[in-house]
């Protein structure tokens, strides 16, 4: 391990516990609410529509329900249109306004099924299979991801998400040579995971139930994963997946206004359970 990355750990480890130690009480007075993706960065495809367009879209439905709903509440957006925002601008947003919670709106997809269609021999006159590719479109519901260690067959979701990163000017400065592929990386991110991993399961759990009880959707669980975002955020953090993009009917569903609705709603009534269940005097 680098002295470099040494060296960032340990001050992020110090900032992170000074503000658990000498946090007497602990109130959700500022809530960050981030619209995945933007601008040069869409994101997942639909058959007509993209996931940066839908995400701000609830995003900007939920923060307004906050301000409705939760006055005493300061909502802040990392992006209020289709613009392309760095992932540690988002997190720095979070972190330099104390913020108390960060909510990120994402959607989800299916990557092509690969198919044999036929067989065909090789140079070798050897029999080999035929593949083409088709569309992923029955796979659906709704999962919601809090910051922690993974297991080697659950990197591919989190590297897929953080390779953003790479469209970013001089993002191997500002993520202190982070690479979306270096296993390292998710090893010393991980050791974050613990500061604020309850809250934010306790969080991710209740957006998750709502999903399932008032919107009837295919609960897909509360996941843990190496995702940058959340790892750079010094409060509870979750990234809630409102519904695969790649599906048909869902596709449907997450762009209509109905819901959107029911989506904003779950969301919103989980964070009101959470702040009066979690807020201490």
């Amino acid at each position: 391990m680098s002295l470099k990355k040494n060296a960032t750990l340990l001050l992020l480890l110090c900032l992170f516990s000074s503000q658990l130690v000498f946090s007497q009480t602990y109130k959700v007075k500022t809530i960050v609410i981030d619209a995945g993706h933007g601008g040069n960065k869409p994101g997942a495809r639909g058959s007509f529509s993209l996931e940066k367009n839908v995400a701000l879209k609830v995003a900007l439905k939920l923060g307004q329900k906050l301000e409705d709903e939760l006055p005493g509440v300061k909502i802040l957006y990392t992006r209020k249109t289709d613009v392309d925002v760095d992932f540690y601008k988002r997190a720095a947003l979070a972190n330099d306004n104390k913020a108390d919670l960060f909510i990120s709106i994402h959607c989800n997809s299916m990557p092509d099924k690969r198919v044999v269609t036929g067989y065909t021999k090789n140079k070798k006159g050897k029999r080999v299979p035929k593949y083409s590719y088709v569309k992923n479109k029955t796979t659906s519901g709704t999962e919601t991801f809090v910051a922690g260690s993974h297991r080697l067959n659950e990197q591919d979701a989190a590297i897929r998400e953080n390779e953003d990163i790479k469209l970013e000017k001089n993002y191997k400065q500002n993520y202190n040579g982070y690479d979306p592929n270096d296993p390292e990386t998710f090893i010393i991110l991980s050791l974050f995971k613990n500061i604020f991993r309850d809250k934010s399961l306790k969080l991710a759990k209740l957006i998750q139930d709502n999903y399932t009880k008032d919107n009837h959707r295919v609960n897909r669980g509360v996941k843990e994963q190496g995702l940058l975002i959340l790892q750079r955020c010094g409060m509870p953090a979750v990234l809630t997946e409102i519904g695969f993009i790649s599906n048909p009917t869902e596709e449907n569903y997450i762009n209509s206004a109905d819901g959107q609705a029911e989506i904003v709603n779950s969301i919103y009534k989980a964070i009101k359970t959470y702040k009066k269940e979690t807020e201490t005097n």
